[in-house]
């Protein structure tokens, strides 16, 4: 399904509503132009420590406050990054200073709860990974941001990355033929500085495979069935905010997909993999991602999330190449800035809040295949294919 015959599909439904304007809520003409998105950023951790500084670069983008159950952390980000307001409380933030995007950067457990008061507060949302635990919590928040003409989005953004757009292209002009198989792969040995990760609704299908499920139905299209194995492979941790804890979600995991257009992909992730290069994935310069044709196959060289280069080979060029060699701009933490541009300008982001809802129902199904034993039928589409 492309984006046209997505469009059509809906308005034929009568829910031609879901494509909002992505200038709602913000005034681009006439008088008063407003040049600079108002930004709250709620979650000051580790992840707030990349973000940042990308928003505050940015030119489309006024940063206003800052918010952090641990309000020390709010007020040290606020000092760090020049921000003029700091909360320790969700409500505070959203009822002191104004601002457009919420950007939400706390524990996974936490995402669809917060994401829900912005949104009834009128905040288009930005919200890394997974944007709700669960598919239907998710398609509720769509369709609230519908109800309250706002935006939604949700991470990871590694449909940005000149690699991926590289990729896409190259399935779109039929080069590698058709494609048969795919398979993507992140691991390492897991966080240690927080317990959520292994708490219920965390896991490493929702904090790692979800960049290479991303990426796979990015690329292939949307996923029809999907059948899994997960377990537990290290039922204790140790992490540094709660000592010795009981794992609780799945940290080793391997799932498989079969697609619309018939391709089969497979992903596996985990907190139990041995990788030279850590957590960070600084250097990594082998392939984690490789799609195959009839004729021709590519192996996407860094993890998608940090990708350096793309290996192609085909019937007319068998001799392996790398292409794609420029990253430009791009950042894994960048989301949140992308789409405040895409709200200045007014066009749509290659980010799909659908794409992220498809993804969330195909972790959902994995956890009922190991569950049950069986594949599990997907009901979700989005607009394909992401490359316009």
């Amino acid at each position: 399904m492309n984006r046209k015959e997505f469009i059509t599909d809906i308005t034929m439904a009568g829910t031609a509503a879901m494509i909002i304007p992505i200038v709602a809520k913000v005034n681009l003409f006439g008088t008063g132009i407003q040049r600079k998105l108002r930004i709250g950023v709620i979650g000051c951790g580790s992840v707030a420590g990349m973000y940042l500084p990308h928003l505050t670069k940015s030119q489309y983008v006024e940063v206003v406050s800052v918010c952090d159950i641990k309000s020390e952390r709010a007020k040290a980000r606020a000092a760090e990054f020049k921000v003029p307001n700091h909360y320790g409380h969700i409500d505070q933030m959203l009822e002191g200073a104004e601002f457009d995007l919420f950007v939400n950067l706390t524990d996974m457990q936490e995402h669809g709860r917060l994401n829900k008061q912005a949104l009834l507060k009128g905040k288009h949302v930005w919200s890394e990974k997974p944007l709700a635990n669960t598919y239907k919590e998710g398609n509720d928040l769509l369709q609230l941001s519908k109800k309250q003409n706002v935006r939604l989005w949700g991470a990871p953004a590694v449909v940005n990355s000149p690699q991926f757009v590289f990729m896409a292209k190259q399935i779109s002009e039929g080069k590698l033929g058709k494609i048969a198989a795919a398979h993507g792969r992140y691991g390492h040995l897991g966080p240690s500085w927080s317990a959520f990760f292994y708490e219920k609704l965390g896991g490493s299908l929702p904090d790692l495979g979800v960049y290479n499920l991303t990426t796979l139905s990015g690329l292939l299209g949307p996923v029809k069935s999907v059948m899994a194995m997960t377990n537990i492979l290290t039922p204790q941790r140790t992490v540094d905010d709660k000592g010795t804890i009981k794992v609780e979600e799945e940290d080793n995991a391997s799932v498989l997909m079969e697609h619309y257009n018939g391709a089969i992909s497979h992903v596996m992730c985990g907190f139990n993999y041995f990788d030279p290069y850590g957590h960070e994935g600084s250097g990594q310069d082998k392939p984690t991602v490789s799609v195959i044709g009839t004729r021709g196959a590519m192996h996407l060289i860094g993890y998608d999330w940090m990708p350096f280069a793309v290996e192609m080979a085909t019937l007319e060029n068998e001799e392996s190449r790398k292409f794609a060699l420029d990253t430009g701009y791009y950042a894994w933490e960048e989301g949140a800035s992308v789409v405040s541009k895409a709200i200045i300008e007014n066009y749509e982001p290659l980010i799909n809040v659908e794409h992220s809802l498809h993804v969330l129902e195909i972790i959902e199904a994995a956890r009922k295949s190991q569950n049950t034993g069986r594949r599990i039928q997907l009901k979700s589409k989005f607009p394909y294919s992401i490359i316009k």
